[in-house]
């Protein structure tokens, strides 16, 4: 049982099974947590100067005073660097460390980090174990949890991946006090997608305890983790591969991940693109009578009641080349482009879309 202000959450994939821990101030005890695991001795630490200036000597300390031996591998900050390019860099790294197949990667950082880190440790040897250790919002509540890895094409947004499901995800709350607020507002997109696509009463929580979440009270944010991460876990454990339901944690992403592409990745983080996403989405799913006005406005509002932005920027809206880069989605089929819409606070479907004036 979890200590006393801790909460496990288990994402129930058979073998692959493994927990979700999250608590306060709790880096400290990541290499006794580990111990269990039976990992090798000789292990890699994964992250980025910014990450690593904040949490890394008390994450190094804490895997080093739990007998194992790190090598430390640091790649730029930013999306831009979550590519094939780095994914190298990396590999050599763990070439020259000596790691074996028993051996274990620990990723420290954003989503950046956790992604480029897992496919590296689904690749690496055929597959090594890892751990994902989250310090961004975005990173704690969605791309840590779910086995999804993968790095960036200049094409297309985690084009090239595989699914490989961590062993432990270790999340300390405590870390987003650092958290930069434009960080913090774009890991909120992913929260307010699980209210829209599963759980009104979520939805109305996040609507009504807006600003103490926003100032980061503990008592919020430990709620908002545990939701999230149970709403993720759930959807996963009944389709780890995406087969079906899991489609619908992709609310948003179809246009939000068009909209990276084409700005290089550079000028929106990835939870302002899945914002604009979710209220496109939105958008069409009212057109089509799916959604009612009311519904319609209040996502709207409530993204917007975030600091996130709800339009498509106005140098890319109706150009031909945001539906080119819609159309490289991973769950276009033929032609077709398959998107998320909601049909309620609380519901979602899949439909197909052929018609881009929304865009504009």
């Amino acid at each position: 049982m979890p200590d006393a202000g801790k909460i496990e959450i288990t994402v129930a994939l058979g073998q692959r099974s493994y927990p979700i821990r999250m608590g306060s101030s709790t880096l400290s005890e990541l290499g006794t947590a580990m111990l269990p695991f039976n990992f090798e001795k000789r292990i890699a630490l994964v992250s980025n100067p910014t990450v690593y200036s904040l949490y890394g000597q008390t994450v190094l300390d804490s895997l080093s005073g739990a007998g194992f031996d790190v090598a430390l591998i640091k790649i730029p900050d930013g999306e831009e660097y979550k590519n094939l390019l780095w994914t190298e860099f990396i590999y050599g790294e763990l070439l020259r460390a000596r790691l074996e197949r028993g051996s274990c990667l620990v990723a420290l950082g954003g989503g950046v980090i956790g992604d480029i880190t897992g496919f590296c440790a689904a690749t690496y040897m055929r597959g090594i174990r890892f751990v994902q250790v989250p310090t961004t919002l975005l990173a704690q509540v969605d791309s840590s949890v779910g086995g999804k890895t993968g790095v960036n094409h200049a094409l297309g947004k985690n084009m090239i991946g595989a699914f490989w499901q961590p062993s432990l995800v270790w999340i300390d709350i405590t870390a987003l006090k650092t958290l930069p607020a434009r960080e913090f507002a774009a890991g909120m997109a992913e929260v307010i997608k699980y209210g829209v696509i599963r759980d009104r009463a979520f939805f109305e929580y996040l609507e009504k305890e807006a600003a103490p979440v926003k100032n980061l009270s503990p008592e919020h944010l430990m709620h908002i983790l545990k939701r999230s991460c149970e709403i993720k876990a759930e959807v996963v454990a009944l389709d780890e591969r995406e087969s079906g339901l899991r489609a619908i944690l992709n609310y948003g992403h179809t246009v939000g991940h068009a909209v990276e592409t084409l700005t290089g990745y550079k000028k929106y983080l990835h939870g302002e693109a899945v914002a604009i996403g979710m209220c496109m989405e939105a958008r069409v799913a009212r057109e089509r009578g799916l959604l009612d006005a009311a519904d319609h406005e209040r996502i709207i509002k409530l993204v917007a009641s975030y600091d996130l932005p709800t339009e498509i920027p106005g140098d890319l809206a109706g150009k031909q080349e945001l539906i080119n880069a819609m159309l490289l989605d991973k769950k276009v089929k033929g032609s077709e482009i398959r998107a998320v819409l909601p049909s309620g606070i609380g519901n979602v479907r899949m439909e197909t879309i052929s018609d881009f004036s929304f865009l504009t």
